[in-house]
């Protein structure tokens, strides 16, 4: 017996945004516009006041909100980048990609089994984890290029992207180079980012700004819009390891590069929060973010990534709660 009034109505009606999406034309990228680069501009004051209000304006109750923490899940890139990752522990964190909701929960919420939308890991557990999620469709995420500082030397980290790619990883997650950034030496990040895609070849890859790091808004969004033009699938906020990591400003920042990147082109490019959001409720608002900036498209995992691990856990015992009326102990939603 639920709690909660379910509506299988309204769940239901969400099953159609977890179906794949029509394939969309990979980010071909183009020529560098140091023109348009300079005259990127951030409001910061108005860019803070507008992220200040997402939080409290936008709210799902109730069935809708159980079928948008549903989507999160899909969109979630699944990680574990610990120096004391063992196989095992990669090993338990796939079963929980191919499962990340309990059985049963999903059946009172009267919804499809779903996946996470990738996992996510160091080199070195890329073939532990390929191994460990063969045949289910869901990709393989390796951090890479000298993670998390990206100061190793270049050809090695262009060395690094190439030898993930052959174990296995459908998708890289590179970091740039921040002094890039704060030195304005935009050809120099162009170039980098160039040999970089091309090192992952039919690999997607994600490139991390490392927001925290990056001084200025106008920084961020310059640096995105660099990243785009070089041909990055994904901009990403951060490593997940700086003081400071994703936040609402620098979405917003990142989010409408990523508008006038696609007004231009016609390339949609995807957008990837990491760092700090553990929270169901902060799920949420970055949904409607994206939905609110970019329209519903980017609420697909093709579009739009959390990168995280313990919010799963938050969001499964919500989902409980809504079908229970009562919040369960944590160990009830184990990661593995």
């Amino acid at each position: 017996m639920t709690q909660t009034e379910t509506n299988p109505a309204t769940l239901r009606a969400t099953q159609s945004d977890l179906l794949p999406q029509v394939h969309l034309p990979r980010n071909a990228g183009m020529e560098l516009d140091l023109d348009w680069v300079a005259r990127v501009q951030a409001n910061t004051s108005a860019i803070e006041r507008r992220a200040a209000t997402l939080p409290g304006r936008r709210s799902v109750k109730k069935a809708y909100q159980a079928a948008w923490l549903a989507k999160a899940v899909t969109l979630i890139d699944l990680t574990t980048l610990s120096g004391d990752d063992t196989p095992g522990r990669v090993r338990r964190l796939c079963a929980k990609a191919r499962h990340p909701v309990r059985a049963d929960i999903l059946d009172a919420l009267g919804l499809p089994a779903i996946t996470t939308g990738a996992v996510c890991v160091y080199h070195e557990m890329v073939e532990t984890a390929v191994e460990a999620l063969h045949g289910t469709g869901i990709p393989v995420a390796a951090v890479s290029t000298g993670f998390p500082a990206g100061l190793s030397p270049f050809h090695l980290r262009v060395k690094e992207i190439e030898e993930s790619v052959a174990a296995g990883a459908a998708e890289i997650d590179i970091v740039i180079s921040r002094r890039h950034v704060l030195t304005g030496n935009w050809q120099a990040l162009y170039d980098e980012m160039r040999t970089f895609r091309a090192a992952c070849g039919e690999a997607h890859v994600k490139a991390i700004l490392a927001t925290g790091e990056l001084g200025t808004l106008r920084n961020v969004a310059r640096a995105s819009l660099i990243c785009m033009m070089a041909g990055a699938d994904f901009i990403k906020t951060s490593t997940g390891k700086e003081t400071v990591n994703a936040t609402l400003p620098v979405s917003l920042t990142m989010i409408r590069a990523i508008r006038a990147y696609e007004a231009r082109t016609g390339f949609k490019v995807g957008y990837k929060p990491a760092g700090g959001i553990s929270k169901a409720k902060d799920s949420l608002v970055y949904l409607s973010l994206m939905k609110e900036e970019l329209g519903n498209r980017w609420l697909q995992p093709d579009l739009f990534r959390f990168g995280a691990s313990s919010l799963l856990g938050d969001i499964e015992r919500q989902l409980e709660h809504h079908v229970t009326g009562q919040y369960s102990a944590g160990y009830r939603h184990p990661m593995g």
